[in-house]
């Protein structure tokens, strides 16, 4: 988190508004003839941001804003408070930003309905963009049909992984109801650290035993981080 005593203010990078700079170069008027993938990623934010403050330029606000989080990763997990801390970024503008990471986030989910999973990969490739940012664990459920098409996710617990949040019957009534041939376990680990912890270790037998009386088999649990993971079964813990 970014530790302030007063609100961040931002360098002036232009010395003229928006409104009077060439207009092939104005972020809207670029976008509607080029693309949006000819601007920059200060640019984009300046078109969420909508206007400066003073000298200040949107467009100054969004190089501001990504400098001082290192990257548009880092920056699309902040909070509306967070991103309040700068100066020219009131709630309003906070909001839209924090709106506008969302519906990335929830249209890439949207995109894995349907999914066929047939390797550990292919979860990692699915799941590790929204899981590798978070600050606390989450343990999620797949369900699959019969093909091992991904039917939907089911958040099962938030907050330190144990026995008492991970139960067999909230792990298994979604994939009865569904009803699920198969399923996949996954949780994170914002530590970084992709080992599985004795407790994991331990959730995880106690899953595959509930499945094997259910007749519902747990096909892998897979432990995501920003930059690896661990699947049971290449592990040969399952």
């Amino acid at each position: 988190m970014v530790k302030v005593v007063k609100k961040i203010a931002e360098p002036i990078f232009y010395t003229t508004k928006i409104t009077e700079w060439p207009k092939e170069e104005r972020p809207r008027e670029k976008l509607i003839a080029r693309g949006p993938q000819a601007l920059n990623e200060a640019e984009l934010l300046g078109i969420l941001i909508r206007t400066g403050t003073g000298k200040v330029t949107a467009v100054d606000l969004g190089h501001t804003i990504l400098k001082e989080f290192s990257s548009l990763k880092n920056l699309t997990s902040r909070s509306v408070q967070e991103l309040r801390q700068f100066k020219g970024l009131g709630n309003a503008k906070a909001v839209t930003l924090v709106a506008a990471f969302e519906l990335g986030r929830r249209a890439s989910r949207k995109e894995r309905d349907g999914a066929q999973i047939r390797s550990p990969e292919d979860v990692v490739q699915l799941y590790q963009a929204q899981l590798r940012d978070l600050k606390h664990e989450v343990f999620l459920v797949l369900l699959l049909d019969s093909a091992n098409h991904l039917l939907r996710e089911v958040k099962i617990s938030e907050g330190i992984l144990n026995s008492s949040l991970v139960h067999p019957r909230e792990v298994f009534k979604p994939a009865i109801t569904e009803p699920s041939a198969s399923i996949i376990l996954i949780h994170n680990h914002p530590s970084g650290n992709p080992e599985p912890s004795s407790e994991d270790i331990q959730i995880t037998r106690q899953m595959v035993e509930a499945g094997k009386i259910i007749g519902i088999p747990v096909h892998d649990h897979i432990i995501i981080t920003a930059h690896a993971h661990t699947s049971f079964v290449e592990r040969g813990l399952l």
